[in-house]
């Protein structure tokens, strides 16, 4: 797709002083209360360009956005500044499509887009798309796909949640995820040792050897998004084997038990999600150890991790 086909939509937080800079390139974004409707209209007027923007409706989230009828109003007011707003969207956020205890929920709110849809289309002031759906609803409820989706994890390979994996499985008759993932996390080991029987490893007393250990030294911890919650219960791949953490995860490494490995070595390879040979470690697997969603995991992987792209 040519580049000047890309549409960016900033859905986030963007303060008031950074509206004249997204509207300057044409960058979407939502507007969900009164203040800052005014403030996109003057930063519009401003830079003399229109602002490109997606109103979102509360319809039963209780976050962000116009309550129906001030969206309503919104709508009529805006008209006469046409010349400045673009109104390219409306959309709301469902409060949990993951889990079917919120069905009840859901359904309302899928009422209530339907209703606003419908008194917005009747004024005809606007050619708005609609968007409702996220990952989790794109699956689990398809008529809320409506003109556009906002899938999020889906597109990494990743089932927001093991229910929402099975009901697909379900409905589609099939076994395996279709899905590919698309992100693995790998480091290798800086040191290899042996630590006698009766000793602790690692801060604290958190484990004792009860006999003779072998340890491979991991340099990954708590400040590259790998939870201290994992101490002594998390698991890598060393040499296509499941190897478990030992001791407390620290700021910035952690010893795993290599004692029953064949041969292993320093600067093999370290899988922590991903594939190695025939076994796997899945983002979803740190869920059973410490409830761990996939999204907090992902999202703790900061910034200064090495991205190797590869195909």
């Amino acid at each position: 797709m040519p580049y000047h086909d890309v549409t960016i939509m900033i859905m986030g937080m963007i303060e008031n002083s950074q509206l004249p800079w997204a509207i300057e390139n044409e960058i979407e974004f939502y507007v969900f209360e009164e203040n800052r409707l005014q403030k996109t209209i003057k930063a519009a007027q401003k830079v003399k360009k229109k602002a490109k923007i997606h109103i979102e409706v509360e319809t039963g989230m209780n976050r962000t956005g116009f309550v129906p009828k001030e969206a309503l109003k919104v709508f009529k007011s805006v008209e006469k500044y046409k010349e400045f707003i673009n109104i390219k969207g409306v959309c709301s956020h469902l409060a949990g499509a993951e889990s079917i205890s919120n069905y009840k929920r859901i359904t309302n709110q899928k009422k209530k887009f339907k209703s606003i849809r419908k008194e917005v289309t009747a004024l005809d002031l606007f050619q708005p798309i609609y968007h409702l759906a996220s990952s989790a609803a794109t699956i689990r409820y398809p008529k809320t796909r409506l003109d556009l989706v906002r899938v999020g994890i889906l597109q990494f390979g990743f089932f927001p949640t093991k229910e929402i994996l099975v009901h697909y499985l379900t409905k589609e008759k099939i076994v395996e995820s279709p899905l590919e993932r698309i992100i693995s996390w790998k480091t290798q080991i800086m040191d290899v040792k042996t630590v006698k029987a009766g000793q602790f490893i690692g801060y604290g007393t958190s484990y004792f050897t009860n006999q003779e250990t072998k340890i491979a030294i991991i340099p990954v911890g708590y400040s590259s998004g790998y939870s201290r919650s994992l101490s002594n219960t998390g698991k890598v791949l060393i040499r296509g084997q499941r190897h478990k953490i030992i001791g407390t995860i620290n700021m910035n490494m952690m010893a795993v038990d290599i004692t029953h490995a064949n041969t292993v070595e320093k600067g093999d390879e370290v899988v922590l999600i991903g594939r190695q040979g025939d076994v796997e470690i899945t983002v979803s697997s740190f869920n059973d150890s410490i409830q761990i969603i996939n999204y907090e995991l992902l999202t703790r992987l900061p910034e200064n991790l090495p991205r190797i792209i590869t195909k």
